[in-house]
């Protein structure tokens, strides 16, 4: 089993920058490929990125590639989310979620990820 727990969002303006945190419980982080995902109001949630179980690799979705960087410790076991150039659009409430699979493929869809946390609230005001 794996817990998760996000914490790092809030209200900031257009332009500005905000880091999400995941803490993770449970032996097996080290070995599972992270994700964020992201919900807003009266949308579907959607990928936002991803990184492998090494932390080698990373899949980011194209309306946040260039200004948000995934990454993680696994010595900490947490997993970061770090976006720049904020917009309007990029307000939703943010899940971080482990893979399904132990030291599986880097995947971005959620039925990939079994594992979620409770979400953390971003809002970026114009």
């Amino acid at each position: 089993q794996v817990q998760l727990v996000e914490s790092g969002g809030g209200l900031v303006q257009a332009g500005g920058s905000l880091t999400l945190s995941c803490a993770a419980s449970g032996h097996t982080f080290s070995s599972r490929a992270m994700g964020w995902f992201r919900q807003a109001p009266g949308k579907d949630r959607e990928f936002v990125a991803a990184i492998s179980w090494m932390g080698g690799s990373s899949r980011y979705a194209s309306s946040v590639k260039g200004r948000f960087t995934i990454s993680r410790d696994n010595a900490k076991n947490t997993v970061y989310l770090q976006m720049n150039s904020l917009s309007p659009e990029d307000t939703a409430v943010y899940y971080c979620a482990a893979a399904r699979v132990l030291k599986g493929a880097l995947l971005s869809t959620l039925n990939d990820y079994n594992f979620w946390g409770q979400g953390t609230q971003v809002t970026v005001s114009s």
